[in-house]
């Protein structure tokens, strides 16, 4: 899947492209005053601003075993279930975490385009038509006829603020740059959307898997239960044998519900997943051993720096707030504003549109920012340290990919042995459950023995379930980790 968050960038340069270009009156006022200024510019510039993550990229990742780059395209569908790929293309479509992500991201569109009005001159429009009538008693002692008087006014005012340094223009920079930013912040949401639909899938078809091997255990205990009365009745068994194996029954009946229940718990947070009632949402998927267990290489850690969305996000935020910082900084150097107004006045409407009707007025005005109390000066302080707590959040975040690309992996080969280890232990634990129940019938075992084996069968197949989910969520999370199969085109350009 490709983004191109910087639409809202190019679009939005598109009409402030015009700034670029001033008038011969805006480079003569700049240069009046450029001199004027030179104080005030050696006392709010700063050093340039350079970005640094305190700390080298590591040139592999530990537990990687191969550099390759990843294949990550439609990563979900390498599980193997046509069910899964179902749920992923609904939740997309309908995910309402998604839309509000979306909504977000027109709302920062249409904030840059806020940004970018000032770069443009003010047109207006006023129009005023009057009639009044004077008191003819205003006068002491005195009574005159009133007189009446029309006003016919049409104006069109006009103005504009120069961007001589360019303040205007940060200004239009740091929305873009929260544009870009919340840009991929809809890839974050849609990313975590898909793993948590995986993860809930993944919990509910273990779950089920789950709730059946615990049912095939029930029969098998209530099997031998039935061997064990037979043995009473035959007076080979006391009662306290068939106490004891019918203990061991209900127990293993009572493990049923609680696995039922966690898998409706998985299938109702897929519905709100895919923006549905749990009424409308059925799964078929009972089992998940049956699912495929993708290989995937992480590549090289410095890949993450344009793969993962939320980096992506982070750095485009620390740049927004650089250029805040020279927004709050160039606050302190004066403004230049031009003003006029023209159009047409007059006592009777059948002259307004005569040439002797017509006036106008035309102003320049510049304003110094002297003594504000030090608010300015604390403006640019909250700017920088707004800066500075984005610039740690950008290093947090790669931290972060790092460590969770390195545990995903660590987890896929730690599963992986214990799965191993797993299936073997389940393998010697059903030859022992099928040789003390054969025993049992002939009388050579103790009921200890008996019920010791059937606990461990119970535990061992339940344990080798959970432990194919845990393998299967390491492989999710290590897509995850790598910022699933999102990937920018390599065409897009950031703002300039």
């Amino acid at each position: 899947m490709r983004i191109a968050p910087q639409y809202v960038a190019r679009k939005g340069a598109m009409g402030a492209g015009g700034a670029e270009h001033r008038s011969p009156l805006a480079r003569a006022l700049a240069g009046a005053l450029s001199g004027a200024v030179l104080m005030q510019l050696a006392g709010c510039s700063g050093d340039p601003f350079t970005p640094t993550l305190a700390f080298a990229i590591p040139p592999q990742f530990d537990s990687a075993k191969s550099s390759k780059p990843p294949r990550v395209s439609r990563w979900w569908s390498r599980f193997g279930s046509r069910e899964l790929d179902s749920l992923m293309e609904s939740a997309n479509i309908d995910n309402l975490d998604i839309a509000a992500a979306v909504a977000q991201l027109e709302q920062a569109d249409a904030l840059s385009r806020v940004a970018a009005a000032p770069l443009w001159p003010i047109f207006g429009y006023s129009e005023t038509n009057s009639r009044s009538q004077s008191s003819g008693t205003t006068i002491a002692n005195e009574i005159s006829s009133p007189m009446a008087r029309n006003s016919f006014n049409k104006l069109v005012n006009a103005s504009y603020v120069l961007d001589v340094w360019g303040q205007n223009r940060d200004a239009l920079k740091a929305a873009l740059r929260t544009a870009a930013a919340t840009a991929y912040q809809v890839e974050v949401v849609r990313l975590t959307t898909r793993a948590s639909v995986v993860n809930n899938f993944l919990l509910c078809a273990t779950n089920r898997e789950r709730a059946l091997v615990a049912t095939e255990n029930l029969n098998n205990a209530l099997r031998i239960l039935r061997v064990i009365q037979e043995r009473r009745a035959a007076g080979t068994a006391s009662e306290l044998d068939t106490a004891q194996q019918a203990t061991l029954v209900e127990n293993q009946r009572a493990t049923i519900p609680p696995l039922r229940q966690a898998a409706e718990q998985s299938r109702a947070a897929l519905a709100v997943l895919l923006g549905r009632p749990p009424q409308l949402v059925q799964l078929r998927t009972r089992s998940v051993r049956r699912l495929n267990l993708p290989t995937l290489s992480p590549g090289v850690p410095s890949l993450l720096l344009v793969r993962r969305p939320d980096i992506r996000s982070a750095e485009e935020q620390l740049l927004s707030a650089d250029a805040n910082v020279d927004v709050a900084r160039k606050a302190f150097l004066p403004v230049i504003q031009l003003t006029g107004l023209a159009g047409y006045e007059s006592a009777l409407l059948a002259t307004l549109l005569r040439p002797e009707s017509f006036i106008y007025t035309i102003a320049a005005g510049v304003t110094q920012p002297i003594f504000e109390g030090g608010k300015l000066r604390a403006q640019l302080a909250l700017s920088q340290a707004q800066r500075q707590q984005l610039l740690e959040n950008y290093r947090k975040s790669i931290v972060s990919a790092l460590s969770d690309v390195q545990n995903a992996l660590v987890a896929m080969r730690e599963n992986a042995a214990r799965e191993r280890a797993e299936r073997l232990a389940v393998t010697a634990a059903r030859r022992a459950f099928v040789l003390s129940e054969e025993r049992l019938r002939q009388g050579t075992i103790d009921l200890t023995t008996l019920l010791t084996v059937q606990n461990t069968l119970f535990q061992a197949e339940d344990a080798l379930i959970q432990v194919r989910l845990a393998r299967l969520q390491a492989v999710a999370g290590l897509f995850q980790a790598l910022g699933g199969d999102w990937e920018e085109g390599a065409e897009i350009l950031p703002p300039q």
